[in-house]
């Protein structure tokens, strides 16, 4: 839930916000062009994931504006380069599109995912619905921040009393996969459960919003996927580990792909999703 208040004057975020409200313009003119039939290119890479022309388009922006604006800072992007990603200490991570499933499917709850890492942990994250014309913001200190681009309201996170009915984020396609419908009867038979469904690091952004709870995840992302999130969530008294109980560090392994995790808004929805784990894991 979030409250108004005054236009932040912290630096960060006056040199990103431009960037990310014209690369939000950009992906709505593509959802635009694509959802009235107009020639779209989409490609499939290696792992079979589709990349389109908007995720192209995005991230050329994107890359630009930064390598402009923040010369020494080298940026890791889901269609960018990052062999040396090693050598890195601080660096943007970027998915200039995340939800390109949902874009195709013409839902329009794919995300700009932007965020700072310093060391292994993430220090400044942007989060933007294009679709809906917000921009969540995790300053480097402080609650986050939301920014609605048609008004130009800012408004503050303010914490959301919990309800006794648990709000269960989920991808599109985790009914496919057994193994959230064996998690969300072990839940149900704890509590009263309502699922919300939607794609991409979107459901972060409810997790904000008081909409999602608990967000479990058993199929693999990036951590381009997670790391904006990871950080908003963070600041709000919840966080996002792996199913050990350890928060997600970034560019510490040879593989960019994460893992399973849970992601929670406060410590007592954590844990009842671990008690539900733990009931999971004793059946196996």
């Amino acid at each position: 839930m979030f409250k108004a208040t005054t236009a932040p004057q912290d630096a960060l975020i006056l040199q990103l916000l431009p960037i990310v409200t014209q690369a939000c313009e950009i992906l709505r003119a593509e959802y635009q062009a694509y959802c009235a039939g107009e020639t779209f290119g989409v490609e499939k890479k290696s792992d079979n994931s589709p990349v389109t022309q908007a995720d192209y388009r995005v991230n050329e922006f994107i890359t630009r504006a930064l390598k402009q604006t923040f010369p020494l800072i080298p940026l890791l992007s889901e269609e960018g380069d990052y062999t040396e990603r090693k050598q890195w200490h601080n660096f943007w991570l970027l998915d200039p599109l995340d939800g390109t499933k949902e874009f195709l499917h013409k839902r329009p709850e794919f995300t700009i995912n932007l965020s700072l890492v310093e060391g292994s942990h993430t220090t400044f994250a942007i989060l933007a619905i294009p679709g809906e014309q917000t921009i969540y913001i995790c300053p480097k200190q402080g609650l986050p921040l939301k920014f609605e681009i048609q008004s130009g309201v800012w408004s503050q996170y303010t914490d959301d009393p919990s309800s006794d009915i648990i709000q269960i984020g989920l991808s599109q396609s985790s009914q496919n996969k057994p193994k959230y419908a064996e998690y969300l009867n072990i839940l149900k038979q704890q509590v009263d459960i309502v699922e919300f469904k939607a794609g991409s690091a979107y459901k972060f952004c409810m997790i904000l919003e008081g909409k999602v709870d608990i967000y479990p995840r058993f199929h693999p992302t990036s951590e381009w996927d997670t790391s904006a999130g990871q950080c908003l969530i963070e600041r709000i008294g919840g966080g996002l580990v792996d199913f050990k109980g350890q928060a997600f560090l970034y560019n510490q392994r040879d593989s960019l792909l994460n893992g399973g995790f849970i992601a929670f808004r406060n410590m007592e929805m954590k844990k009842l999703a671990f008690q539900a784990l733990g009931l999971m894991a004793n059946r196996h």
